[in-house]
């Protein structure tokens, strides 16, 4: 029996309510010697009272020294081993915009990026076009024909769309293309098994027509695919935990992974207080929320201190209208850290904070890194908030007699 089968055995079905709140890459590092984090620099009154009236602690995603993917981060935070049930980002773009996938589908996800006339990667996400662009350059790719499969282009947000091959006996044991830094040319497609060998060959024919679709188009003249993979079943969060789950979020991505572990997905305006006019709006209607925050990321991944600074900043004024609606168990952290410094992922635990009326306070003052690692939750996996959560909010039966 593993974690999720003795929670499932043990997850009772109450009114209580819980509100993970998930600043996307929320942890940072200093861009100088004995400087703050992005969070310590952040004025966050808010955020720190919370802290030290809750349990905290740090999480790892993955596992010591990892850096995840967005997909197993979050995978983690919901409480499914991110090894064992891994689902390439491709999956869950397509998910997120809610394309029709059937079995054997293999999806993928593209970003649009730059080259120079040497085909060396200049712009890894093509200045970050606007979606309407990207939506005029999906329907571009859209066009291409490959013998033998289907294919179809969507676009997503900005510079992320998704292409989908359909036909029989495809692999998706194949690489990134995306070389995932500037200075190098897309990396070419290596075949992990007899099926993807085949695929590749096709997706080699789409790329090299895309190559030649889009070169007038600067400054996304290019495609990076990444995320290969094919579509497959997950158990409900209903099933494991007997939560009625809502997911709110912005990006289309972290959609399609609320929807594939059953998450209801609720449709907030543009605007970061959009979210919790959402959560607002559908309080009596869940008993789990998952509220993400997605520009914490974005800036870190961009090398922007000061607007991931802001980015918190403006979720910590949301604070008290979270806390109007009284959950009975709170979870504020990350999927993982993005800090500035290093414009990526990175492997550094992040703070986590859990509070409800039977937490434990603790000695953090401050909702950060360095206070975070002084609590009480010491060192966790991230798999492990979902039955910690439960645990706060009274939906847990004991176990063994």
């Amino acid at each position: 029996m593993d974690h999720q089968d003795l929670i499932k055995e043990l997850a009772r079905e109450t009114e209580t309510r819980i509100v993970f709140l998930v600043m996307d890459g929320l942890g940072g590092l200093p861009v100088e010697p004995g400087g703050p984090t992005e969070l310590e620099a952040a004025n966050t009154p808010n955020l720190d009272k919370l802290a030290a009236e809750s349990s905290c602690g740090t999480c790892d995603p993955i596992a010591y020294g990892v850096t995840p993917g967005s997909g197993p981060g979050h995978l983690a935070l919901f409480g499914y081993d991110p090894v064992k049930w891994n689902m390439g980002r491709g999956v869950l773009e397509a998910c997120g915009i809610n394309f029709p996938l059937k079995p054997g589908d293999v999806a993928i996800r593209i970003n649009f990026c730059t080259v120079d006339d040497k085909g060396v990667v200049t712009d890894r996400r093509a200045g970050r076009i606007s979606t309407d662009k990207c939506r005029e350059l999906s329907a571009e790719l859209d066009r291409i024909e490959v013998p033998g499969v289907e294919v179809f282009v969507t676009p997503v947000k900005e510079h992320r769309a998704a292409v989908v091959f359909r036909g029989e006996g495809l692999g998706a044991a194949l690489n990134d293309t995306d070389p995932q830094v500037t200075g190098k040319p897309p990396a070419p497609l290596k075949p992990g098994d007899p099926a993807s060998e085949a695929t590749a060959g096709l997706v080699n024919q789409f790329l090299d027509k895309a190559k030649e679709m889009l070169a007038p188009h600067h400054p996304a003249n290019m495609i990076l695919l990444r995320g290969f993979d094919s579509f497959k079943k997950y158990p409900t969060f209903y099933e494991i935990y007997k939560l009625k789950a809502a997911a709110i979020a912005h990006y289309p991505m972290y959609k399609g992974l609320a929807q594939l572990v059953g998450m209801d997905i609720k449709k907030p305006g543009d605007e970061l207080p959009d979210l919790m006019a959402c959560l607002e709006e559908h309080w009596n209607d869940y008993t789990f929320f998952f509220v993400h925050v997605k520009k914490t990321d974005s800036y870190g991944e961009d090398g922007n201190f000061e607007a991931k600074v802001k980015v918190i900043e403006a979720v910590d004024e949301l604070v008290p209208r979270l806390l109007k609606l009284e959950p009975d168990a709170l979870v504020v952290t990350g999927d993982h850290s993005t800090p500035a410094l290093l414009k990526s992922h990175s492997w550094h635990p992040l703070p986590v904070l859990v509070r409800s009326a039977y937490c434990r306070p603790d000695e953090a003052a401050e909702f950060s890194e360095h206070a975070c690692a002084r609590g009480s939750l010491g060192r966790i996996p991230s798999v492990a908030l979902i039955p910690i959560a439960m645990a706060n909010a009274l939906k847990l039966a004991k176990f063994g007699a």
